[in-house]
């Protein structure tokens, strides 16, 4: 018996793993987004940080945190319990952010910004594996859009909180940092509190110590959905890129919070109901429409020339985000047996993740060498190749057979 007792009706989809896991993202999400406006200001002019060096340690961090992922992935489908695994990748991150308010250096300020990001990929796997067997196949992609909701409406108050702070504490960037750790101890405790795993309807896969992870298990359709977004995700470069953006066709820097803020709550008013229309139409249609909507509008934001076009081109932006995030990761589940969900959302984050790092120096050497609008058209370029690819290979996919 793969879940606890079916809730009817609106509810059906949304028991207590997933409500539980939602809450702790909602709380971890208002802590990390209430540094996102701030932390590179943070860096170099609180604390000192060459620019390219704070840039290149995140883009290899980031990386290193994906490569990570593939191991932790693995272990995940290997131990008895994931939640332990979910509490250390919640309680790392929770307690590196606010730490980052106290030091007076950019060395272990760096340290700590990594910390973060490996409590994000030791948390990820376990986390998406549980809610995948938290529900059956058909309300799948409405847990994981659930879940993307919760984690969505936190990241629109974070960054309403940082303007609060910042208004009380005449304009004390430390003192965000510090204040992250009561959003941040609120998740950290609801995990032990209130998670229940399911039970495994697959026995935990043995390992030999020093094994490479097996790759074949995964399947072949796996393999070609993951390299088909991961070329997609070297067009999908940091959304630092469309801060900049946006301060460069409009001069008021206070603007960009309030259209951070818009992106999060269409983000999260759309995901749920986007996630149940996955799995009544199922997942490719909706992918395929997102990376168009994607496309769409970062040609929007290479030719904005208006504020408010950059308000509806963020609004556009947060409807790609709830088509994407969590039905990709709900067709993930769909492909691979239960016993290995943990390895392939591993592999799966890992490859999106590294192909970041190339993503972002590349939109870098555009923005600076051939014009501010060429990072969005190659990366529109991209979600379109990427989008006719899934044409192209939906029959195929699509008759994989659903994993349970």
């Amino acid at each position: 018996m793969e879940t606890e007792a079916r809730p009817a009706g609106w509810r059906a989809g949304l028991n207590r793993n997933v409500v539980v896991l939602g809450l702790v993202s909602f709380f971890t999400d208002i802590s990390s987004e209430m540094l996102v406006p701030i932390r590179f200001i943070f860096l170099l002019r609180w604390l000192g940080t060459p620019l390219a060096l704070a840039g290149l340690i995140e883009g290899l961090s980031e990386a290193a945190a994906s490569v990570l992922k593939v191991a932790v992935g693995r272990r995940t489908d290997q131990v008895p319990r994931r939640s332990p695994m979910i509490t250390l990748g919640y309680g790392l991150s929770n307690l590196a952010k606010p730490l980052i308010g106290f030091v007076g250096a950019w060395q272990p300020a760096l340290a700590l910004l990594l910390a973060d990001r490996v409590g994000k990929a030791i948390r990820s796997a376990p986390r998406d594996t549980i809610i995948a067997d938290s529900v059956p196949r058909e309300y799948r992609g409405k847990a994981f859009g659930f879940h993307r909701a919760m984690d969505t409406f936190g990241a629109a108050l974070g960054p309403l909180a940082t303007a609060l702070i910042l208004r009380v504490t005449d304009n004390n960037l430390a003192a965000v940092f510090r204040w992250t750790i009561v959003p941040g101890l609120i998740a950290v405790v609801i995990v032990p509190l209130f998670l229940r795993e399911p039970p495994r309807t697959q026995p935990a896969t043995a390992a030999t110590p020093g094994a490479p992870a097996s790759l074949t298990p995964l399947g072949t359709r796996f393999w070609a959905f993951s390299v088909i977004w991961a070329l997609f995700s070297l067009g999908n470069s940091s959304d630092s890129f469309i801060f900049l953006r946006s301060v460069d066709i409009d001069s008021q820097l206070m603007l960009v919070p309030l259209f951070y803020a818009g992106f999060n709550i269409a983000y999260a008013l759309a995901a749920t109901p986007l996630g149940s229309l996955s799995d009544v139409l199922g997942r490719l249609p909706l992918l395929v429409f997102s990376l168009v909507v994607f496309g769409c509008t970062y040609l929007g934001w290479s030719a904005a020339t208006r504020p408010w076009q950059i308000a509806q081109l963020f609004v556009l932006y947060g409807l790609y985000y709830a088509g994407t995030e969590g039905v990709a990761r709900a067709f993930v589940a769909d492909l691979v047996p239960q016993g290995r969900r943990g390895t392939a959302m591993g592999w799966f984050t890992a490859l999106t993740g590294i192909a970041m790092l190339p993503a972002n120096l590349l939109a870098a050497y555009l923005w600076s060498n051939v014009g501010k609008q060429a990072p969005f058209v190659y990366g529109a370029g991209m979600a379109f190749a990427a989008a006719l690819l899934l044409l192209i290979c939906y029959p195929w996919l699509r008759a994989a057979k659903p994993a349970a």
